[in-house]
């Protein structure tokens, strides 16, 4: 399997502009720019993109782990928190909420330590990964 996006940029970094469209077309033409990506304006950015993709592939791995042990969650809510230090990013915050009958606090944590290590997105960043887990 293959997925691909595509960005389009005109002008040079302060000033410039660029849009960002992905294969299934959720983005299409989405604008981005310096603006929108180190100061406040309209539009999306690379790494808002890659923490939206982190959030929704744990969230899916924590799922298909309690999945795999037989328990069902009702919901699982993720936010994912980017540090950018100056040109690096220096880590990813996972913070996830859960209403999952049959489990405890203790169970919950240690599936989402399992995924927060191993879904798709945390194996392929180079950075420091954290999470918390609280069991509605």
């Amino acid at each position: 399997m293959k997925r691909t996006a595509s960005a389009h940029w005109e002008g040079d970094l302060k000033t410039g502009k660029g849009n960002i469209s992905s294969q299934s077309t959720v983005l299409n033409n989405t604008q981005y720019s310096f603006k929108t990506r180190f100061e406040d304006g309209i539009g999306t950015n690379p790494e808002e993109l890659l923490a939206a993709a982190h959030a929704g592939c744990f969230t899916m791995a924590v799922s298909a782990t309690l999945v795999q042990k037989g328990i069902v969650p009702t919901s699982l809510d993720t936010i994912a928190t980017l540090t950018l230090e100056g040109l690096d990013v220096t880590g990813i915050h996972l913070s996830i909420k859960g209403k999952v009958p049959g489990i405890t606090a203790a169970q919950f944590e240690e599936v989402t330590k399992g995924a927060e290590k191993n879904c798709i997105i945390s194996k392929a960043l180079k950075v420091a990964i954290s999470s918390d887990a609280e069991l509605l």
